[in-house]
Protein backbone atom coordinates (compact mmCIF):
# COMPACT_ATOMS: atom_id res chain seq x y z
CA UNK A 1 0.00 0.00 0.00
CA UNK A 2 0.94 3.54 -0.74
CA UNK A 3 0.84 6.30 2.25
CA UNK A 4 -0.12 8.98 0.81
CA UNK A 5 1.77 12.60 1.28
CA UNK A 6 1.45 16.16 0.91
CA UNK A 7 4.31 18.10 0.50
CA UNK A 8 4.50 21.96 1.03
CA UNK A 9 7.60 23.71 0.61
CA UNK A 10 8.86 26.91 0.55
CA UNK A 11 10.95 29.92 1.70
CA UNK A 12 11.08 30.63 5.29
CA UNK A 13 8.34 32.76 6.69
CA UNK A 14 5.72 31.88 4.04
CA UNK A 15 3.51 30.62 6.37
CA UNK A 16 4.15 26.72 5.58
CA UNK A 17 4.49 25.59 9.39
CA UNK A 18 0.94 26.89 10.03
CA UNK A 19 -0.47 25.68 7.30
CA UNK A 20 0.91 22.44 7.44
CA UNK A 21 0.17 21.90 10.93
CA UNK A 22 -4.09 23.03 10.53
CA UNK A 23 -4.01 20.98 6.84
CA UNK A 24 -2.62 17.80 9.15
CA UNK A 25 -4.53 17.95 11.91
CA UNK A 26 -7.84 18.62 9.47
CA UNK A 27 -7.04 15.69 7.60
CA UNK A 28 -5.62 13.47 10.63
CA UNK A 29 -2.35 12.43 9.29
CA UNK A 30 1.05 12.89 10.50
CA UNK A 31 2.69 15.60 9.90
CA UNK A 32 6.66 16.74 9.48
CA UNK A 33 8.57 20.11 9.87
CA UNK A 34 11.46 19.32 8.28
CA UNK A 35 12.99 23.10 8.85
CA UNK A 36 12.79 22.34 12.47
CA UNK A 37 14.89 19.35 11.94
CA UNK A 38 18.15 21.50 10.75
CA UNK A 39 17.21 24.53 13.09
CA UNK A 40 17.43 21.24 16.04
CA UNK A 41 20.63 20.43 14.19
CA UNK A 42 22.14 24.41 14.17
CA UNK A 43 21.30 24.50 17.71
CA UNK A 44 22.97 21.64 18.72
CA UNK A 45 25.93 22.98 16.98
CA UNK A 46 26.01 26.47 18.11
CA UNK A 47 25.78 25.02 21.57
CA UNK A 48 28.46 22.16 21.09
CA UNK A 49 30.49 25.83 19.53
CA UNK A 50 31.31 23.46 16.52
CA UNK A 51 33.13 25.18 13.21
CA UNK A 52 30.76 25.66 10.95
CA UNK A 53 33.45 25.11 7.98
CA UNK A 54 33.75 21.76 9.23
CA UNK A 55 31.76 19.20 7.64
CA UNK A 56 32.54 16.15 9.34
CA UNK A 57 31.74 17.68 12.84
CA UNK A 58 28.57 19.07 12.01
CA UNK A 59 27.88 15.77 10.06
CA UNK A 60 29.04 14.02 13.39
CA UNK A 61 26.68 15.97 15.67
CA UNK A 62 23.50 14.57 13.10
CA UNK A 63 24.09 11.34 13.97
CA UNK A 64 23.89 11.87 17.17
CA UNK A 65 21.01 14.24 17.56
CA UNK A 66 17.94 12.95 19.19
CA UNK A 67 14.92 14.65 18.34
CA UNK A 68 11.04 14.53 19.26
CA UNK A 69 8.28 15.93 17.99
CA UNK A 70 4.95 16.73 20.00
CA UNK A 71 2.06 18.62 17.78
CA UNK A 72 -0.25 20.27 19.86
CA UNK A 73 -1.21 23.56 19.28
CA UNK A 74 1.76 24.77 18.50
CA UNK A 75 4.77 22.24 17.34
CA UNK A 76 6.87 21.27 20.30
CA UNK A 77 10.74 20.40 19.53
CA UNK A 78 12.76 18.26 21.99
CA UNK A 79 16.35 18.24 21.49
CA UNK A 80 18.16 15.98 23.78
CA UNK A 81 14.84 15.66 25.94
CA UNK A 82 15.32 19.27 26.07
CA UNK A 83 12.21 21.41 24.56
CA UNK A 84 14.04 24.11 22.55
CA UNK A 85 10.95 25.29 20.61
CA UNK A 86 11.07 28.99 21.81
CA UNK A 87 14.93 29.03 20.20
CA UNK A 88 13.61 27.92 17.01
CA UNK A 89 12.41 30.88 15.26
CA UNK A 90 15.68 32.94 16.02
CA UNK A 91 17.41 34.65 12.87
CA UNK A 92 20.71 33.11 14.14
CA UNK A 93 19.05 29.86 14.43
CA UNK A 94 17.67 30.22 10.69
CA UNK A 95 21.24 31.27 9.49
CA UNK A 96 23.36 28.58 10.97
CA UNK A 97 20.18 25.97 9.92
CA UNK A 98 20.74 27.34 6.05
CA UNK A 99 24.60 27.18 5.78
CA UNK A 100 24.59 23.42 7.41
CA UNK A 101 21.67 22.43 5.38
CA UNK A 102 23.80 23.05 2.55
CA UNK A 103 26.69 20.32 3.32
CA UNK A 104 25.45 17.10 1.22
CA UNK A 105 26.97 14.43 4.20
CA UNK A 106 24.51 16.13 6.93
CA UNK A 107 21.67 15.97 4.22
CA UNK A 108 22.08 11.98 3.72
CA UNK A 109 22.62 11.69 7.49
CA UNK A 110 18.55 13.63 8.18
CA UNK A 111 17.16 12.37 4.86
CA UNK A 112 16.80 8.94 6.34
CA UNK A 113 15.02 10.54 9.42
CA UNK A 114 12.84 12.20 7.36
CA UNK A 115 11.64 9.49 5.26
CA UNK A 116 10.69 7.31 8.39
CA UNK A 117 7.53 9.81 9.35
CA UNK A 118 5.56 8.20 6.48
CA UNK A 119 3.82 6.43 7.99
CA UNK A 120 -0.45 6.12 7.59
CA UNK A 121 -2.83 6.84 7.25
CA UNK A 122 -0.72 9.96 5.83
CA UNK A 123 2.12 12.62 6.16
CA UNK A 124 1.62 16.03 5.17
CA UNK A 125 5.79 17.05 4.96
CA UNK A 126 6.63 20.86 5.79
CA UNK A 127 10.03 22.04 4.25
CA UNK A 128 11.97 23.25 1.32
CA UNK A 129 12.92 20.31 -0.93
CA UNK A 130 10.09 17.77 0.64
CA UNK A 131 8.10 17.67 -3.13
CA UNK A 132 12.17 17.67 -5.05
CA UNK A 133 14.18 15.74 -3.03
CA UNK A 134 13.04 13.58 0.43
CA UNK A 135 9.37 12.30 -0.98
CA UNK A 136 9.72 13.60 -5.00
CA UNK A 137 6.54 10.61 -5.39
CA UNK A 138 4.83 12.91 -3.10
CA UNK A 139 0.87 12.94 -4.26
CA UNK A 140 0.12 15.66 -3.73
CA UNK A 141 2.73 18.71 -3.88
CA UNK A 142 2.72 22.55 -3.15
CA UNK A 143 5.22 25.43 -2.91
CA UNK A 144 3.80 28.11 -0.87
CA UNK A 145 5.61 31.92 -0.99
CA UNK A 146 5.08 35.42 -0.12
CA UNK A 147 6.92 38.82 -1.04
CA UNK A 148 10.27 38.73 1.04
CA UNK A 149 8.57 42.01 2.50
CA UNK A 150 5.82 40.45 3.62
CA UNK A 151 7.57 37.77 4.93
CA UNK A 152 9.79 40.03 6.79
CA UNK A 153 6.61 41.50 8.26
CA UNK A 154 5.32 37.98 9.52
CA UNK A 155 8.65 37.37 11.21
CA UNK A 156 9.49 40.86 12.88
CA UNK A 157 6.08 40.10 14.44
CA UNK A 158 6.52 36.68 15.64
CA UNK A 159 9.61 37.50 17.19
CA UNK A 160 8.16 40.43 18.70
CA UNK A 161 5.02 38.39 20.23
CA UNK A 162 7.99 36.10 21.98
CA UNK A 163 9.91 38.90 23.53
CA UNK A 164 12.44 38.48 20.74
CA UNK A 165 14.63 41.82 20.35
CA UNK A 166 14.15 42.21 15.81
CA UNK A 167 15.10 44.85 13.57
CA UNK A 168 12.25 44.66 10.35
CA UNK A 169 14.60 45.63 7.58
CA UNK A 170 17.49 43.11 8.83
CA UNK A 171 15.22 40.47 8.78
CA UNK A 172 14.18 41.41 5.40
CA UNK A 173 17.31 41.68 4.15
CA UNK A 174 18.24 38.41 5.99
CA UNK A 175 15.60 36.86 4.12
CA UNK A 176 16.83 37.98 0.75
CA UNK A 177 20.12 36.68 1.21
CA UNK A 178 18.95 33.35 2.61
CA UNK A 179 16.43 32.90 -0.75
CA UNK A 180 19.33 33.55 -2.64
CA UNK A 181 21.96 31.45 -0.88
CA UNK A 182 19.31 28.68 -0.88
CA UNK A 183 18.00 29.12 -5.09
CA UNK A 184 21.40 28.68 -6.35
CA UNK A 185 22.90 25.99 -3.76
CA UNK A 186 23.66 22.78 -5.58
CA UNK A 187 22.60 20.62 -3.48
CA UNK A 188 18.96 20.29 -2.62
CA UNK A 189 18.06 23.95 -4.38
CA UNK A 190 14.90 26.34 -3.30
CA UNK A 191 12.46 25.45 -6.40
CA UNK A 192 9.25 24.44 -6.63
CA UNK A 193 8.68 20.86 -8.14
CA UNK A 194 7.75 20.54 -11.72
CA UNK A 195 4.75 19.51 -10.36
CA UNK A 196 3.83 21.35 -7.45
CA UNK A 197 0.85 24.11 -7.49
CA UNK A 198 2.11 27.01 -6.86
CA UNK A 199 1.02 29.24 -3.60
CA UNK A 200 1.32 33.08 -3.33
CA UNK A 201 0.03 34.01 0.50
CA UNK A 202 1.14 37.56 0.13
CA UNK A 203 -2.62 38.49 -0.03
CA UNK A 204 -4.25 35.59 1.47
CA UNK A 205 -4.97 34.78 4.77
CA UNK A 206 -4.46 31.44 6.50
CA UNK A 207 -7.67 30.46 6.41
CA UNK A 208 -7.70 30.88 2.82
CA UNK A 209 -4.52 29.23 2.12
CA UNK A 210 -5.59 26.47 4.25
CA UNK A 211 -8.83 26.05 2.61
CA UNK A 212 -7.02 26.23 -0.70
CA UNK A 213 -4.79 23.29 -0.26
CA UNK A 214 -7.49 21.19 1.71
CA UNK A 215 -9.06 21.25 -1.76
CA UNK A 216 -6.34 20.17 -3.47
CA UNK A 217 -6.09 16.70 -1.43
CA UNK A 218 -9.77 16.20 -2.55
CA UNK A 219 -9.83 17.04 -6.46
Amino acid sequence: MTIPVLTIDGPSGAGKGTVSRAVAKKLGWHYLDSGSIYRSLAISVLDQQIDLMDESAVTQVAKNMQLAFECNDELVVKLQGVDISARLPTEETGAVASKVAAYPAVRKVLLQKQKDFRQLPGLVADGRDMGTVVFADADIKVFLTASAQERGERRFKQLKEKGIDANLGKITAEIELRDRRDSERKTAPLIPAEDAFYLDSSDLTIDEVINQVITLTVM
